[in-house]
């Protein structure tokens, strides 16, 4: 089969013939029809990401090996499994959750493999779904998504998981005033659950007007780009002077955070998810004068995930695809998404 791989970090991936995996006991081979371009595969592929104090944290640090091949948004058909493989047929359409732990740490025992101790998962710490192919470890963590469009579909394993994770988390009142920071695939997901999902007042930020009109037909109730406005004035005017309830920062860098916590009111919840990286300085008297919530979201629960592609089968979301690309157009699509050409989601269809 073909993979684009991932020999050294910074270097272009390349595209190798590999054998294709043959599952056994509880695996289950997937025939790749679809995966996303994530900002995720962009950290693996620079072998990294902003640490404080100009600090680079680097991936094998935490684990990862190379060569490897990223992709861990897949959606795609069932190709063979293993004797002991249960409730799944050859042909079956399915999503994969890639979000895989080593099954025995406090995490893990609580189904919340996402946040394991020591992860495996698909296309960080073992081959993803770049390639024509993928194994996966047991057929638990398929979802069957027969009916739905595979292209549409594979992005709700990460950015639409990751969204609804940090919706949840933010657990906004319809009373509330709820802002999202970016309007990236991450963003432009996050808008519709939180539309769906709560009634709150929902104002976006972003530095990109074209993002930003999206937004607007999502349901967006107010947008604001903070290149060309001061978002703490801004906000502080939509919210007569108290700052917004609820923060949901989908990009997570210095200066984006610093910004939500200047607009944050008293009380207020800032939830973190983006990786962009970085540091900042907090004034510690203000974390206990303004009692506000500081909280780290990341991914979500394979039963979140089922939840999610209910709520896709009911039109409650859409993914955004904006561009689909060939697998040997990997290279290409991770430059495009780095410069910011893609507008939703990218994916590679084998």
């Amino acid at each position: 089969m073909k993979a684009a791989r991932i020999l050294k970090p910074k270097e272009p991936l390349a595209i190798e013939d590999l054998n294709i995996p043959k599952p056994r006991n509880v695996q289950v081979l997937v025939k790749v029809q679809s995966t996303g371009v994530c900002h995720s595969d962009l950290h693996l592929w620079d072998g990294g990401y902003a640490g404080p104090a100009g600090v680079f944290m680097k991936v094998e640090d935490r684990g990862v090996k190379f060569p490897l091949t990223p992709g861990h948004e897949v959606a795609g058909t069932v190709e063979s499994l293993g004797e002991y493989a249960e409730g799944f047929n050859v042909g079956d359409k399915v999503l994969v959750y890639p979000w895989i732990g080593e099954g025995i740490c406090p995490a893990c025992r609580v189904g919340e493999e996402n946040l394991c101790d020591k992860p495996r998962s698909i296309g960080i710490y073992q081959d993803g779904g770049y390639a024509e192919y993928v194994l996966v470890p047991h057929y638990k963590y398929l979802i069957n998504i027969d009916g739905q469009d595979p292209a549409s579909v594979a992005s709700l394993a990460c950015s639409g998981l990751t969204a609804y994770s940090a919706v949840k988390i933010a657990n906004a009142k319809p009373a509330e005033s709820l802002v999202i920071v970016g309007a990236g695939g991450l963003g432009l997901m996050g808008i519709q659950l939180a539309k769906a999902l709560t009634n709150t007042t929902i104002t976006v930020l972003d530095i990109d007007d074209k993002r930003l009109d999206e937004t607007k037909k999502l349901g967006a109730d107010h947008v604001i780009n903070s290149k060309t406005l001061d978002p703490v004035k801004e906000i502080k005017e939509l919210t007569n002077g108290m700052g917004a309830d609820v923060i949901i920062d989908f990009v997570n860098a210095s200066k984006t955070v610093t910004t939500d916590i200047n607009m944050l009111r008293k009380r207020g919840r800032l939830v973190l998810v983006g990786l962009f990286g970085g540091s900042i300085e907090l004034n510690l008297a203000l974390m206990p004068l303004r009692a506000f919530k500081i909280l780290g979201s990341y991914t979500g629960k394979y039963t979140d995930l089922v939840e999610l592609v209910e709520l896709a089968k009911k039109n409650v979301l859409r993914s955004i695809v904006s561009r689909k690309f060939k697998l040997d157009e990997a290279n290409d699509a991770l430059n495009q998404l780095k410069e910011g050409k893609i507008i939703g989601r990218a994916v590679i269809s084998p």
